[in-house]
């Protein structure tokens, strides 16, 4: 047997060796054969008796922890079993952490450390209290929106919504012993970027991946940047194909807005503000991407995260208010709604690269290679195409979107946003099934 994360195969003891014992100790635990060459083969350990008391000590003086240690035999031949369980508490060797992952054992330092630490000791990173900061500090818009939004969502009953800005968090338990947790300084704080740098959201557009056009930088509390990120990105980054139902108005985006609010707003909750990196939302013609940086759980594969699975938020006090003000769901269905939003906008399933520490999800627009900034001198095309169209559904109501395509020479995608946009602003219906329904014309 080959070693893995729960074996290492030692052909003799070094005290160098109580590191792997913490790495060990640290993760998930596992055992340390001593007399096995690296394929585990037996061959053998002298001073075996010797060795079954001086690891035991050595173990409990400089780690302090107990392990099993077994003297094995095969082929004649004495070789040592040490035993070591999972701690519950961080295990240091000599002011060194060190953790076991896959058949490596690695040295914890800087944020992997503190975050290990944390973990081990049950607390969350937005938990933490922060010194120097009062409720007084706190700006009441961030409170005006968290009401405003709370009272919509119906989820936090009116004699909180109505509380002072101290008891509402209380409330949401933002406080401990009269300090501001981090949590609080991060959603209500006008500059949380005071005490933790990168907490805010960048936006740009691009011609191409090297060819930057505008970008812009939204800063302020959390619920403020989700406040104000969708607004932005639908107002000047992306122009809105305008259609009219009767007399009213009807604006249809290449990106379905709920999908792209319910991306958002699970990166500003969930993302790891530990990293010191901005969110980063990159646009183009045809394509969104989100990127953010966060940790997932340690026994979470992709699979875990792309199904259906119970929510484990990074930061469950951020994602707490989040939920109580309607922002994000508590059920883990972040993904399957947007999933849903795009298949309903007839837009093409988002793509995401999961690592790690980051995820990085792209949106696909309605019409692929739809460019935003020539979507007004495109005016005429698009009454030609709508026109072309009905002409067609006229004549022949029942053929599919791929017929209506070849038959005025434009790409199904191009007709296929037309007819939703047409659909959604009253001009045509489809009855029966996608088979074999009926385009009408309203």
């Amino acid at each position: 047997m080959a070693e893995n994360q729960n074996v290492e195969w030692k052909e003799a003891w070094r005290d160098e060796y109580l590191k792997w014992i913490c790495g060990f100790a640290n993760a998930q635990g596992g055992k340390i054969y001593i007399g096995t060459n690296d394929d585990g083969v037996v061959i053998g350990v002298q001073d075996s008796k010797k060795l079954l008391e001086d690891i035991p000590n050595k173990v409990r003086d400089v780690l302090g922890i107990i392990v099993d240690v077994n003297l094995l035999m095969e082929d004649g031949k004495d070789y040592i079993e040490i035993c070591v369980n999972p701690n519950s508490y961080p295990v240091n060797y000599k002011g060194e952490y060190h953790y076991r992952s896959g058949s490596t054992k690695q040295q914890l330092k800087g944020q992997a450390l503190n975050q290990f630490l944390l973990q081990k000791t049950g607390i969350t990173w937005d938990s933490v209290p922060v010194q120097g900061v009062t409720v007084q500090d706190l700006r009441n818009d961030s409170f005006d929106i968290f009401r405003e939004q709370a009272v919509l969502s119906k989820r936090m009953d009116k004699k909180s919504i109505s509380a002072t800005n101290e008891q509402l968090l209380e409330s949401l338990n933002l406080l401990e012993n009269d300090q501001l947790k981090r949590a609080a300084i991060l959603l209500f704080h006008h500059n949380p970027e005071k005490w933790i740098p990168g907490a805010y959201v960048k936006i740009g557009y691009f011609e191409s991946d090297s060819e930057l056009r505008y970008q812009d930088e939204i800063h302020g509390s959390l619920l403020s940047q989700a406040d104000r990120v969708i607004d932005l990105i639908f107002t000047k980054y992306l122009k809105a194909d305008i259609t009219y139902r009767g007399v009213t108005r009807v604006e249809t985006y290449p990106f379905p807005k709920d999908a792209i609010r319910e991306a958002v707003f699970n990166a500003i909750a969930h993302k790891f503000y530990g990293a010191l990196i901005p969110i980063q939302i990159s646009i183009y013609s045809d394509k969104i991407y989100i990127a953010n940086d966060c940790i997932f759980p340690e026994d979470w594969t992709i699979e875990d995260l792309m199904g259906k699975h119970r929510s484990r938020p990074y930061n469950p006090l951020i994602a707490n208010t989040f939920f109580r003000a309607g922002f994000i769901e508590a059920w883990g269905r972040g993904i399957e709604k947007i999933k849903d939003s795009c298949k309903e906008a007839g837009n093409p399933m988002p793509e995401y690269t999961v690592k790690r520490e980051d995820i990085m999800v792209m949106f696909q627009s309605l019409v692929s290679g739809t460019n935003q900034a020539a979507n007004q001198a495109d005016l005429d095309k698009d009454s030609s195409v709508s026109a072309r169209i009905l002409k067609v559904i006229e004549a022949e109501p029942k053929l599919s979107q791929k017929k209506i395509a070849e038959l005025i020479g434009e790409k199904y995608s191009t007709v296929k946003y037309y007819m939703e946009s047409m659909k959604k602003s009253g001009v045509i219906r489809r009855e029966g099934s996608s088979q074999k329904g009926t385009w009408m014309i309203l």
